[in-house]
């Protein structure tokens, strides 16, 4: 029933279709692909490579931010929750890794580093107690949040229609990051001492990684 109904507004109304905060679940595509359209020319393919790329990375870095968080808290009270965080980030991360695989694209060369400096944020930050755990989510999270909308304007712009089941998929994992935003600041994330300057160190290394991911 509730697949009818997505259905059924799908054809109903091209502006809920082109809605940047509805949240539309993923799908099984009816076209020959599933989610990437075949690059039309060059200049497409690199546009599509370098989103994939830098996507599959951030949910990478993301899923190794958790580990160390639960490396550090995971017997502790805030253990449950960050794991709830993480079963959704490991969701993303293979979704991912089918996108790459059944469209060829490379992960960045740099997801040794990711993993290293993931690990070390996720655990340092939970060093400083679940407060400090749940300030690196909100800045880690809010930085992943923007780049994907970001992204939903730029592929709005070019041909929503073309790009509907990508649309779908980043919209639904920037929901999930946004939840775990707000989970971060339901649990006193702003309380940690120095919470601002925490939160503007991860957002410009996250910046950085953003950056580099694209490209190399």
């Amino acid at each position: 029933m509730q697949r009818a109904t997505h259905t059924a507004l799908y054809y109903w109304s091209p502006m809920i279709r082109q809605c940047l905060t509805c949240r539309v679940p993923v799908q099984l595509s009816s076209r020959a692909y599933s989610v990437v359209p075949p690059p039309r020319d060059s200049e497409e393919k690199e546009m599509l490579d370098r989103i994939l790329r830098v996507d599959h990375a951030g949910e990478y870095g993301a899923n190794r931010i958790y580990a160390g968080q639960m490396a550090v808290l995971g017997r502790s009270r805030t253990g449950p929750l960050i794991q709830e965080m993480w079963d959704q980030e490991k969701k993303h991360l293979e979704k991912f890794n089918e996108i790459l695989a059944e469209n060829r694209v490379r992960p960045t060369a740099l997801l040794p580093l990711w993993n290293i400096a993931g690990f070390a944020l996720g655990a340092s930050s939970a060093l400083l107690g679940k407060e400090g755990a749940m300030a690196c989510t909100v800045a880690v999270e809010e930085s992943i949040s923007e780049h994907y909308n970001s992204q939903i304007r730029a592929l709005m712009e070019k041909d929503p229609e073309r790009y509907t089941e990508l649309l779908q998929v980043i919209k639904e994992f920037r929901d999930d990051e946004m939840e775990h935003h707000d989970t971060g600041l339901e649990h006193d994330a702003e309380t940690v001492p120095g919470y601002w300057l925490l939160k503007n160190a991860i957002q410009l290394g996250c910046k950085a990684a953003i950056y580099v991911s694209e490209r190399v």
